[in-house]
């Protein structure tokens, strides 16, 4: 079978927990021949793959978003459109819900030739201004138009790239990986996996409330349109995957349908770090701290350094490592130099991109600071080497550390997003208690040895790729409804 893989700024050229996530699903089902369609931010990265890429890997179909410009039409056009198309793109404008089919075959007009081109156009012209007129009057019109264009160049440039033909489509997010799944699914009639980690609206829904560069009145406009490419996603898919409860009832929430949503959750490979997790000497002076985690502002770096400095006061003895890409937005690792530098904080270590095998042994606690998070593998793989974790209370974290319903124990502390007196305590609890790390280090690593298990994963979307590749096969997948 070939499997079409839409992934948007992750793999395969972000590192990260959803791109580790993916490259373990692929090479664990060499059966199957995946299309990577990638969506990037720059193109001077294609070609620069941060993994080696599996041999069932048969071809990478990569689009770059620096590649979409404005052209300068010398004359405005005008197409012929019927009040069908019309109405479909005021509906996309004002947020409100619609057949989306309408729109795919919209961007199918061989008339377009450039994105750019329709934008310019008197057409796309007087839809802004109706949409104007009855939704956001009481604003400048020049603002308004020009932030639908900003807002919708992306959209309409993804819509007119066409779709790799493949048996089954799988999407690792919403947004525009969710929408170009769905045309894909539209175009070629095949059936449409969807993939949560994060719950991607929620995820921009904060980025854009905390945003300087969205003005308060255009909040809501920018909020809603990313509401309308998860709902895309949602109505198309044949099946939502989600890892966990609580993500399941915020799908529900955004409007997916509860009957197609199934929990599958990550799962480690406790053998790759069984061997390793006895590697520290606990008996040392020195207390080594570190983070698991990509230098980048929904991790939350500077909330971490802030913590680092109050436990430095106390603990004089600590070290600080950050282990993880520091490139991904430099603007963002400089900021936290500075800062570190204006806090004169000592013994860190900014360690960029390692083989996480050869540090995390020699760690005596781990740290997450994230604004946003799913069910990260950073700290599971954390768990499964023996090591507490003080982190956020943010997607599955606390019943990672704590439990659900189950027996084996306490595996961290958890505390408030950007309480960073409160992670500085619990990094200082964990300092002064050789004990209670070694306690919740094994405990951890007792619960994701039982209950979080790479095996299983891979074994349920074996499943689900058998089912939809074999849908002729009615006793098959009467054995996958029942897996589930």
């Amino acid at each position: 079978m070939r499997i079409c893989v839409f992934a948007e700024g992750s793999y395969p050229y972000v590192l990260g927990g959803v791109s580790s996530w993916l490259n373990t699903l692929i090479k664990a089902c060499p059966e199957h021949e995946f299309i990577i369609y990638a969506i990037g931010a720059e193109s001077s990265n294609k070609g620069k793959f941060k993994y080696d890429l599996p041999d069932n890997i048969v071809e990478i179909r990569d689009v770059f978003l620096d590649d979409i410009e404005l052209i300068d039409n010398k004359r405005v056009k005008k197409y012929k459109l019927n009040d069908e198309k019309i109405n479909g793109l005021k509906a996309l404008l004002k947020g409100h819900s619609f057949p989306w089919n309408n729109i795919f075959d919209f961007f199918r007009d061989e008339r377009f030739q450039h994105a750019s081109e329709f934008f310019m156009s008197k057409n796309f012209f007087d839809v802004v201004k109706d949409v104007y007129v009855s939704e956001y009057p009481y604003t400048p019109f020049t603002e308004f138009l020009w932030t639908m264009r900003s807002m919708y160049l992306v959209l309409f440039y993804l819509l007119m790239q066409d779709m790799p033909k493949a048996d089954l489509y799988h999407s690792v997010s919403t947004g525009y990986a969710g929408i170009l799944a769905s045309k894909a699914k539209h175009v070629h009639k095949k059936p449409f996996i969807l993939t949560e980690h994060g719950i991607y609206t929620r995820e921009r829904e904060e980025e854009i409330i905390k945003a300087d560069w969205v003005k308060g009145y255009y909040k809501e406009l920018w909020i809603n349109y990313f509401y309308n490419l998860s709902r895309c996603a949602y109505n198309y898919s044949d099946v939502v995957t989600s890892l966990f409860n609580n993500n399941k009832e915020l799908q529900i929430e955004l409007g997916c349908k509860e009957e197609k949503i199934h929990i599958i959750p990550n799962g480690v490979d406790i053998s790759k770090f069984s061997e390793i997790s006895s590697e520290r000497n606990l008996d040392t002076e020195i207390i080594n701290i570190g983070a698991i985690i990509r230098v980048v502002p929904i991790k939350d770096i500077k909330t971490m350094l802030q913590s680092f400095n109050i436990v430095k006061n106390e603990i004089r003895n600590a070290r600080f490592y950050v282990m993880g890409p520091k490139g991904e937005d430099n603007g963002y690792y400089e900021e936290c130099m500075q800062l570190a530098k204006q806090m004169n904080l000592q013994d860190l270590f900014f360690t960029g991109s390692v083989n996480i095998l050869e540090y995390i042994g020699k760690m005596d606690m781990l740290v997450l600071t994230s604004i946003s998070e799913g069910q990260p593998l950073a700290l599971m793989e954390g768990m499964a080497a023996k090591k507490p974790y003080v982190c956020t209370n943010v997607g599955d974290c606390k019943d990672l550390l704590f439990g659900r319903d189950d027996h084996f124990g306490q595996a961290g502390f958890v505390e408030h997003v950007m309480d960073y007196n409160g992670i500085a305590q619990s990094i200082i609890k964990l300092c002064n208690d050789k004990d209670l790390r070694r306690e919740m280090g094994q405990n951890g690593f007792n619960r994701v040895k039982n209950l979080y298990r790479k095996k299983d994963f891979i074994k349920k979307y074996k499943e689900l790729y058998l089912k939809f590749g074999s849908e002729k096969d009615g006793r098959n997948r009467l054995r996958i409804e029942k897996a589930f």
